[in-house]
């Protein structure tokens, strides 16, 4: 009998198995897939969020600003590769100020390192770097997440914790004199406690168990495009576009990755699998989730165009993407990128339409349901695992 199931081996997964191995808890993680943080985990930005963009107060604002600290506390503490290099927020455009002072009021709100400066000083950063004001954000950083995962399954390993690889879970049912039984396809585990970490596939796990999620996942994918190698002395660090407060999604930026190499992107568009990386992923399944999901069309009704035309032709079109960068740097040029990969994000959607722009952690008797955790997540593992291991142990 396990003390506490954790369902997901990414990186929010294994921070919380963690930290309860560190309070005396049994822990067993559970992931369906051969290898620890193979989806989001393992195809994010590898950012170390500084907490500027979130709500005062909200999970996201309070987890990521003290998350920001202890991953790279913890990186440092078990050796794994991290930089904390700051970042540039642009304003391209004279409309787009109003937008970056509301950013740096809300930074200041947050308790984020922040501070308005000139085009002149954005140049002394970024040389290539065309704005007509710009916000530095110093406690930006870049960071290995999966090599943070090795790490923490380094340490349960050490503490004895039951890692299953390839184990995928079948039914969960609350067990005769409380606690949880959780059916993988060749035994059954009682444990008095489950936690779903299942990302990409939350809301399902949750169903398994007989809760009924206030919202639903709809995967959107993320594409990548990295300069050639002769071009990387465009970037120097990272920089970010003024977020577009009506539209979802950050928009397409650059980042100098601990290698040298420097990523480009994402867009953002609807996956046609919750692990489809690419158009060709294809779930008849998972497709008919979205179709059937209310939600869906009233998100499409606001953003399908010109929106979501724009990222879809993006999608498609390299020229479109490197003029998206050239509004950041305008030496890039469409011969100076190459195609890099791209990311799925699970985003939690509200039968309304709204997507859920906070962190959406539900419980109930003996079970937590992380249903919704996409960036900062990783960035905000530790700290979610705290707040989740205080309502496990409740």
């Amino acid at each position: 009998m396990a003390n506490v199931v954790v369902i997901g081996g990414g990186i929010v997964g294994l921070s919380v198995a963690w930290e309860l191995s560190q309070r005396g808890q049994d822990v067993t993680v559970l992931e369906k897939e051969d290898r620890w943080a193979v989806h989001q985990t393992g195809h994010n930005s590898n950012v170390v969020h500084a907490g500027l963009y979130y709500k005062p107060g909200s999970f996201k604002a309070r987890m990521s600003v003290a998350g920001n600290r202890s991953i790279v506390d913890f990186a440092r503490q078990y050796g794994v590769p991290v930089d904390v290099c700051g970042k540039l927020v642009v304003a391209t455009r004279e409309e787009q100020v109003p937008a970056l002072d509301t950013l740096a009021d809300r930074a200041e709100a947050n308790g984020v390192p922040a501070k308005r400066i000139t085009p002149a000083e954005a140049r002394e950063y970024e040389p290539e770097v065309a704005c007509v004001a710009a916000l530095r954000v110093e406690s930006t950083g870049i960071i290995d997440f999966p090599a943070v995962c090795a790490a923490l399954v380094r340490l349960l390993d050490e503490a004895d914790a039951d890692l299953r690889l390839g184990t995928a879970v079948r039914g969960i049912r609350a067990a005769r004199g409380g606690g949880v039984e959780v059916a993988t396809g060749s035994e059954v585990l009682r444990a008095d406690a489950l936690v779903n970490c299942a990302g990409l596939h939350a809301d399902r796990v949750a169903k398994l168990a007989g809760v009924t999620p206030s919202a639903r996942i709809v995967p959107f994918r993320g594409e990548y495009y990295e300069l050639k190698p002769e071009r990387r002395d465009l970037v120097r660090g990272l920089i970010y576009p003024v977020p577009d407060p009506t539209l979802p999604f950050l928009g397409v930026h650059l980042t100098r990755m601990l290698d040298g190499s420097v990523h480009a992107g994402p867009n953002a568009v609807l996956a046609l699998r919750r692990e489809g990386y690419r158009w060709a992923d294809v779930s008849v399944k998972d497709i008919a989730d979205v179709a059937r999901f209310s939600g869906t069309w009233r998100l499409a009704r606001k953003y399908a165009y010109p929106t979501g035309l724009e990222e879809v032709l993006r999608s498609f079109s390299k020229k479109r993407f490197a003029a998206s960068l050239a509004e950041l740097v305008p030496a890039v040029t469409e011969d100076d990128i190459v195609r890099h990969g791209s990311g799925v994000r699970a985003q939690a959607l509200r039968p309304d339409g709204s997507l859920v722009d906070d962190f959406l952690i539900e419980s109930t008797k003996d079970q937590v349901h992380v249903l919704n955790a996409p960036s900062p997540a990783a960035t905000s593992a530790l700290e979610i695992a705290k707040h989740i291991a205080d309502q496990v142990s409740a």
